[in-house]
């Protein structure tokens, strides 16, 4: 049976509102502010092959259209009505979470005793336990340490709760009031996704609704292909870099090359570095994880507005990263900061997609999302409190004929700010500065958006704030096509006093009353030869105060006297000879790393590792890098001024690590 497309149109409205409404039960009802005010939240109704066909649009997490419940469902068996699976560990889940932090709950929605759907909800949990508050530090090693691991179990059993087991997972919070909370408003969502799709298939018939849930995903698959095709067929290869893995000052590779051949695309990270004693690690549990694709799903519903959010918008699409990498970890390793990896994950697929045709997607955006948590004890109870204060992000890249967003990337989700308000209602901060940061931005004919400046200003003692995930201090967002690289990320303590200092690795700082800390993320990168970009737009960011007056001289060749253009001094200054650019531009410090580290040497060096077990493997590739550039031990900048004779060293010890591991 085949809808007609007046029922076809009905149901798919219906559908998408029921998870809609799921979305704004959870986000009404929570308790935690990264919940209710920054949306890091997801909801939406699956069919019974465990894969969305009924997505929001535009409420909550926008990464996880491609979610995959099979693995879930396959550990629990057989549900009857009111059943709810609750999971939050990666490698028991399927990379249904990512990390520990976010809970899952799967609900079967039955009709008259009858298995006709399943509904999801996800929340990032205020605290699971572990070794910090909010569960998540970038020098972690292994998951044991990120907290509480929930394997999936049945939370709710034909309607009745296990007490049991809550008891176990409020005793392993540090917030076990807002946890729970958060946790009801999880349930609310399952039971009004529950009312509505029992009211969708009354009003149309249960076959309908089975139909519709295939026939839905396959229109959403043609709506796809029609612009996957504009990608060229070939083979395109790109990599960028991690800064470092936080417990040693060695940058992590990611690589990736997308292949398009006869309609299908496949992503292949074969290239990427192996997984890291350090929290970076993002597990995919050898399945196409919505992260993996995620960039792909971004071309597709960027371009075609119409394409219904499901599944089938990647079935044209496969990806495969090599068991062991960071991109595809093995169990016990942490995974918390895993958000770090995918920025950078999205930037290699956007590279291997604008080798394929530069004008497909953006240039690189800022790269780094920032979760910044204020641990702060309970002025009643005493206890440790952890809160999520502000989310942080860049500027985007900028693409041609657009200039890049400023001071929002919504590369990984469509998480918002927290309100100041909100803020210094709960939290003894004040937000002295919000706003975006000068010259932040990479030039380009269009420039890439602006990055953000935010300060606090601790209001008692005993305060500390963590802030996982710091990226691009190194690696500069890249431009394109003579585009230019952005600004690097910068952290400041008590900036403009005599106690200044910088930080660039950041786990958990105590401060003091009176302490400041001013992050500045980075912009995104500039695509098209900067000085032709037109005078009067780079005025007009002078006078808004996205660029200075030295760099609209410098970096686009436009000179400013008070609020206007000197013509002539711009004219001739942009006829002056300049160097040579490549097409993308990542900065010098990136290329002097490729030169000295390049791709074939990589390659052997990850084979030449493939042996030894996962913390053997991180300690030895250390040694090596560090052996060959012993500036990595000092935990600043390196400096690689004889690029041609670090390769050669390396190359050495990588033939002196192959003959030992021949041995």
């Amino acid at each position: 049976m085949r809808l007609n497309t007046t029922d076809f149109e009905i149901l798919r409205h219906k559908s998408v509102a029921a998870a809609e409404e799921m979305g704004l039960t959870l986000q009404r009802s929570a308790r935690s502010i990264y919940v209710k005010e920054v949306s890091d939240f997801g909801t939406a109704i699956a069919g019974l092959d465990g894969k969305a066909f009924a997505y929001p649009a535009a409420l909550g997490l926008a990464a996880f259209v491609d979610l995959d419940l099979n693995p879930t469902l396959q550990a629990i068996g057989p549900l009857s009505p009111g059943d709810v699976i609750l999971s939050n560990l990666p490698y028991a889940n399927g990379g249904l979470s990512t990390h520990l932090p976010d809970l899952q709950l799967v609900r079967p929605f039955f009709v008259d005793g009858q298995l006709v759907a399943y509904g999801w909800t996800m929340a990032h949990t205020s605290d699971i336990g572990g070794g910090v508050p909010s569960s998540i530090s970038p020098r972690f090693a292994e998951v044991y340490e990120e907290g509480l691991q929930i394997p999936p179990v049945l939370l709710v059993r034909g309607g009745v709760p296990d007490e049991t087991l809550l008891a176990i997972y409020r005793l392993n919070s540090r917030a076990p009031k807002t946890n729970m909370g958060d946790l009801n408003a999880m349930l609310a969502a399952l039971e009004v996704g529950q009312k509505r799709i029992e009211s969708v298939a009354r009003a149309h018939g249960v076959a309908a609704l089975l139909q519709f849930q295939t026939q839905i995903a396959d229109y959403a698959a043609e709506k796809a292909r029609t612009v996957l095709d504009t990608i060229p067929d070939g083979r395109f290869e790109f990599w960028d870099y991690l800064d470092h893995d936080f417990n040693s000052n060695v940058p992590v590779r990611l690589c990736c090359a997308l292949t398009k051949r006869d309609g299908h695309i496949h992503l292949d990270f074969a290239g990427t570095d192996p997984q890291v004693q350090s929290a970076f690690n993002l597990p995919t549990a050898n399945l196409r994880s919505p992260y993996l694709a995620l960039r792909l799903l971004h071309l597709v519903t960027s371009r075609d507005r119409t394409a219904p959010n499901n599944h089938g918008l990647l079935n044209r699409v496969s990806a495969a990263a090599p068991e062991g990498s960071i991109l595809n970890p093995v169990y016990p390793a942490a995974c918390g900061v895993r958000h770090a990896t995918v920025m950078r994950l999205l930037d290699a697929v956007s590279g291997a997609l604008h080798q394929a045709d530069p004008g497909l997607v953006p240039v690189a955006g800022g790269g780094t999302v920032l979760p910044v948590v204020l641990v702060s004890p309970d002025p009643v109870t005493g206890e440790t409190r952890p809160m999520v204060i502000q989310s942080l992000v860049c500027g985007s890249g900028s693409r041609q004929g657009s200039d890049g967003i400023d001071g929002r990337e919504a590369g990984l989700s469509n998480t918002r700010n927290s309100p100041i308000e909100r803020t210094e209602d709960e939290a003894p901060v004040l937000v002295e500065h919000y706003g975006l940061r000068c010259d932040s931005a990479g030039p380009g004919r269009w420039r890439g958006g602006c990055g953000l400046i935010y300060r606090i200003r601790m209001l008692r003692d005993d305060l500390a704030v963590m802030a996982r995930g710091l990226e691009r201090f190194r690696f500069t967002p890249w431009g394109g096509a003579g585009g230019r690289p952005a600004a690097r990320c910068r952290v400041v303590v008590n900036m403009g006093r005599p106690d200044e200092r910088e930080v660039s690795r950041l786990d958990y700082l105590p401060l003091a009353k009176g302490d400041t800390i001013t992050f500045m993320t980075p912009g995104g990168g500039g695509f098209g030869d900067p000085f032709t970009r037109p005078a009067e737009a780079v005025l007009q960011d002078v006078l808004c105060g996205f660029v200075s007056v030295p760099s609209a001289r410098d970096d686009y060749g436009v000179v400013i006297q008070g609020e206007e253009v000197d013509e002539a001094a711009t004219s001739a200054l942009r006829c002056q000879p300049r160097d040579t650019v490549p097409t993308l531009d990542a900065g010098p410090f990136r290329r002097s790393w490729d030169e000295a580290f390049p791709d074939d040497l990589v390659r052997r060096l990850i084979a030449a590792l493939a042996p030894f077990t996962p913390r053997i493997r991180s300690r030895k590739r250390q040694a090596l890098y560090e052996s060959v550039l012993p500036a990595l031990k000092d935990g600043g900048l390196p400096r690689i001024e004889e690029p041609a004779q670090t390769r050669d060293a390396f190359a050495q010890a990588i033939e002196q690590l192959e003959r030992e591991v021949a041995a």
